[in-house]
C-alpha cells in the first residue's frame, strides 16, 4: 500500500440526518456499503504478532479473539463469505458486537494505525459483515461434531449466557438456555434502546444461535418455575448469566416521588413495551418537559436521548465528576451532544422536591469539587459545603449502576458471594460450588457487553474440559 492510498481517518459511516434522529427510534448510524467497507479495509496494515506475543495487537485487544487481520483481509479482497466465516469461529453476536462494544478501547485501542492516524474501523467492519450476512448471504450454521451426550443448563439469556450456549453448542453438547422474561437477549433487549441496537438484530442473532441445536425456553424463572434441585438433577453442568438487573438508587429524600424511574425500568418500559412505538402500542410510560438522568455511563446517555425522543423538550445529565472523567463511550458522549443533551457537571442531587399530588418537580443538588484519586483511579468528588441549588424538572432518571438480583443468588446452597452481591468465580468462571459455573455482570458487576461474552466463552471453554474428561473440580 503506498501513503498515497493510505486514508489518515476512517471512512465516514452514513447517519440519520440530526434534526430527524431525535424525533424517531430508528438506528442513527446507517452502516457501510460494500464499497465502504472494501476502501475501510484497504487502510489496515495486517500486523504480524510483536516479538514474545502470540497474536497481533488488535487481536490480543479482542475480548473474545477474533482474527481481526484476517477478516478485513477478506473484506479488502470481497471474499465477503469468508469473512463472514472467520468472524464468527469466535464472534457468536458479531452484529451486536458491532454496534455496542466499546472497541475504541479494546481492537481499535491497540491498532498501530492509532499510532499516528484514525486506527482502522474494525467495528464498523465487524458490523457490516454481520448485517451482509443477515440480509444478502443467510445464516450458515457451522458444521456440529457428534453430540456427546451432556447438557448443560444456562440461566440467563444476556451476552455472556447466549455466548457460553453457542460455544457449548459447537462443541457438541446439547444446552437448554432459560430466560425468565418473555423475549430473549437479556440487557440486549431490556436495556439498550433501539436507535442503538435494534430489536431485530438481536433476535437474528438469537435465530442464529438457535440454528447451532440450541433450545431456548423463556419465562422460565429458575428458582421458581422451575427448582435448582430440579436442574442439577437433569443437568450434567449450569452456566448462570443472569446479569446485574437490580438497580441502584442514591437513598436520599423524595426518592419515592412519582415520576421518578430507575434506569431499568425506564428503558425497560421503552424497549419490551415498545414505547418507541407510541402510539401504536400505548407504553405506560410518563416523561415531562424536563427530564434529569442521574449519571454519565451508556445507560444514562441512552435515557436522556430517549427521554428527547419521547417528547421531553429538556433533557439534563447530572454527573458528580467533569467531563473527563465521562464513564460513557466517546461516541455515545458526542452524539447526546449533539442532539442537545445538556450537562451539569460536578453535581449530584441531594433531594427530591414534589408538588401537592406527590409528582416530582425539583431536585436539589450540590456543588462538588474534585479530590484526590478514589480506587477507581479517579480523582474523588468533594461536596462543597453551602452550594446547593436546584432544578426544575418533572422527570427524573436515576442511571447510577446495577447490581445482582440478590433472590438469584439464593438459589444454590454454598454459592459463594461478595459484599456487592456478586458471584465469586475463578478465572474459569468456576464457583464454589462443582457444575456450577458464571460469567458477566453477575461476576463483574456492572461492566461490557463484549467482556461478557468473554466470560460466557472462557467458561464454555472449561466446562467443555470438566464433561471431556476425569476432572478434578477446584472450587473458587
Amino acid at each position: 500500500m503506498t501513503g498515497k492510498e493510505l486514508r489518515k481517518k476512517k471512512v465516514p459511516m452514513p447517519e440519520q440526518p440530526l434534526k430527524e434522529r431525535t424525533k424517531n427510534f430508528r438506528e442513527v448510524p446507517l452502516g457501510y456499503t460494500s464499497e465502504m467497507a472494501v476502501d475501510e479495509a484497504k487502510r489496515c496494515l495486517q500486523c504480524k504478532p510483536k516479538p514474545g506475543e502470540k497474536y497481533p495487537p488488535c487481536v490480543i485487544g479482542c475480548p473474545v479473539g477474533v482474527n481481526i487481520p484476517a477478516f478485513i483481509l477478506a473484506i479488502r479482497e470481497k471474499k465477503f463469505e469468508d469473512a463472514v466465516k472467520i468472524l464468527k469461529e469466535k464472534n457468536a453476536l458479531p452484529a451486536v458486537c458491532g454496534r455496542v462494544c466499546p472497541y475504541e478501547n479494546q481492537c481499535e485501542g491497540r491498532c498501530t494505525l492509532g499510532a499516528k492516524f484514525e486506527p482502522v474501523g474494525i467495528g464498523w467492519l465487524e458490523r457490516f459483515v454481520a448485517d451482509l450476512e443477515r440480509e444478502k448471504l443467510g445464516f450458515r450454521a457451522p458444521k456440529l461434531p457428534k453430540p456427546t451426550g451432556k447438557k448443560v443448563a444456562v440461566v440467563g439469556s444476556g451476552p455472556a449466557g447466549l455466548t457460553a450456549a453457542a460455544e457449548l453448542a459447537k462443541l457438541g453438547h446439547k444446552v437448554t438456555v432459560f430466560e425468565a422474561l418473555h423475549a430473549p437477549g437479556g440487557v440486549l433487549v431490556y436495556g439498550i434502546p433501539e436507535f442503538r441496537l435494534p430489536k431485530e438484530i438481536v433476535r437474528a442473532e438469537v435465530d442464529y444461535i438457535k440454528t447451532l441445536g440450541v433450545e431456548l425456553k423463556t419465562d422460565v424463572v429458575v428458582g421458581k418455575t422451575i427448582t435448582a434441585d430440579e436442574l442439577f438433577a437433569e443437568y450434567d453442568a449450569v452456566f448462570v448469566g443472569t446479569g446485574a438487573g437490580l438497580p441502584n438508587f442514591m437513598n436520599i429524600p423524595g426518592e419515592n416521588l412519582n415520576g421518578i424511574y430507575s434506569s431499568n425500568e425506564f428503558l425497560t418500559r421503552i424497549n419490551l413495551m415498545k414505547a418507541y412505538e407510541f402510539p401504536s402500542y400505548d407504553t405506560p410510560i410518563t416523561v415531562g418537559k424536563r427530564v434529569a438522568t442521574i449519571g454519565a455511563g451508556n445507560v444514562s446517555m441512552d435515557c436522556a436521548r430517549s427521554a428527547f425522543r419521547l417528547g421531553a423538550e429538556e433533557s439534563w445529565i447530572i454527573y458528580r465528576r467533569t467531563e473527563k472523567e465521562v464513564p460513557a463511550r466517546k461516541e455515545e458522549l458526542e452524539r447526546a451532544k449533539e442532539e442537545g443533551i445538556k450537562f451539569v457537571f460536578l453535581a449530584a442531587p441531594v433531594r427530591y422536591i414534589g408538588d401537592e399530588k406527590g409528582w416530582v418537580k425539583q431536585a436539589e443538588c450540590i456543588r462538588f469539587e474534585l479530590g484526590e484519586p478514589d480506587e477507581s483511579g479517579r480523582r474523588r468528588p468533594v461536596p462543597v459545603k453551602g452550594s446547593e441549588f436546584t432544578l426544575d424538572v418533572d422527570t427524573v432518571v436515576v442511571a447510577i449502576g446495577q447490581s445482582p438480583n440478590p433472590l438469584l443468588l439464593k438459589l444454590v446452597p454454598g454459592l459463594k458471594t461478595t459484599k456487592w452481591g456478586t458471584i465469586v468465580a475463578d478465572e474459569e468462571g468456576r464457583t464454589s460450588v462443582e457444575k456450577v459455573w458464571a460469567g458477566g455482570d453477575i461476576v463483574h458487576g456492572d461492566a461490557t457487553v463484549i467482556l461478557a461474552m468473554g466470560a460466557g466463552k472462557i467458561a464454555a471453554q472449561s466446562i467443555h474440559k470438566y464433561l471431556s474428561k476425569p476432572y478434578k473440580w477446584q472450587s473458587a
